[in-house]
């Protein structure tokens, strides 16, 4: 008679299997999700998070991991670095460095490509005008007001904490302005 042990299939999914779904439209992604999507477990995307740079992802209030979609492709990126290129940890991490140069450098170069805005010169209308001006003394007037008090306020404050009498009649005066 066969022992359990023999007549059970294997059920389990290869660990280093490729992954066939595309990566969703969604703003951010659990940990559970990326697992699945890269086809490793939970812990091995922690694991990779302490040993690669690249890949931070931000964490909620509560402490969950929540992954961007370019924290997704480079949990990819990592996975087929080590599982079918097979590359080591810390050959993956020097691969990942010089692919990010390498686009740094591309990017740049596209930068130095492009054109120069031109910006229109249009006539500004005595609105705009006005505005600008205005934006201008509010501006300055905010300056005056965070600087050092005058020698005027400075007079008023320390006659006003002169003598209780003259509180009293103050806090009088203002109290039958309402």
């Amino acid at each position: 008679m066969p022992t359990a042990s023999t007549t059970r299939k294997n059920t389990r999914k290869p660990a280093h299997r490729a992954p066939d779904a595309p990566i969703p439209d969604k703003l951010y992604f659990r940990i559970g999700e990326v697992a699945k999507l890269c086809g490793v477990q939970a812990y091995v995307l922690r694991f990779w998070e302490s040993e690669f740079s690249v890949l931070r992802p931000n964490k909620s209030g509560t402490g969950q991991r929540l992954y961007r979609r370019r924290d997704v492709e480079t949990a990819l990126r990592i996975r087929h670095l080590l599982y079918e290129e097979g590359y080591t940890i810390p050959g993956a991490r020097t691969a990942l460095k010089q692919e990010s140069r390498q686009n740094a450098a591309v990017a740049a170069e596209e930068k130095g490509k492009q054109q120069p805005l031109q910006f229109a010169t249009e006539e500004r209308s005595p609105a705009e005008l006005q505005l600008d001006k205005l934006r201008q003394d509010l501006r300055s007037l905010l300056l005056q007001l965070s600087g050092p008090p005058s020698n005027t306020v400075r007079a008023i404050n320390s006659d006003r904490a002169g003598n209780s009498r003259t509180r009293r009649i103050q806090a009088h005066q203002d109290m039958a302005l309402f």
